[in-house]
């Protein structure tokens, strides 16, 4: 099922989010991994610390497996729209550009 999801973000974790992004981590978790990176290439900061993205999911509650084991660690506040298919509506910066810039700018 395809979902549009909308979270905030913790600013004090994204370079830890996005190690764990990067390195292998989360990519190489079962069944979810893959689709979980890809998501977060997708996401758009909507506004302050809100985040916009679609993500397939095939829990009975959705994103269920993908909460428990990685995003409620560092995202909250979740709310979920059950989609028929993609839209061109997410607009805003990206998180992932956003999480790469504040983790290099912390290792300068």
């Amino acid at each position: 099922m395809l979902y549009k999801v909308e979270a905030k973000f913790d600013n004090d974790l994204v370079e830890k989010f996005f190690t764990k992004l990067t390195d292998g981590t989360i990519k190489n978790q079962k069944p979810d991994g893959e689709e979980i990176v890809a998501s977060m290439r997708r996401a758009k900061i909507k506004d302050n610390q809100t985040l916009e993205w679609y993500e397939q999911c095939f829990c009975a509650t959705p994103l269920k497996h993908e909460r428990e084991t990685i995003y409620d660690t560092y995202l909250y506040d979740f709310k979920t729209t059950l989609l028929d298919e993609v839209k061109d509506d997410i607009e805003g910066d990206s998180f992932w550009d956003y999480m790469e810039s504040k983790l290099n700018s912390s290792t300068s």
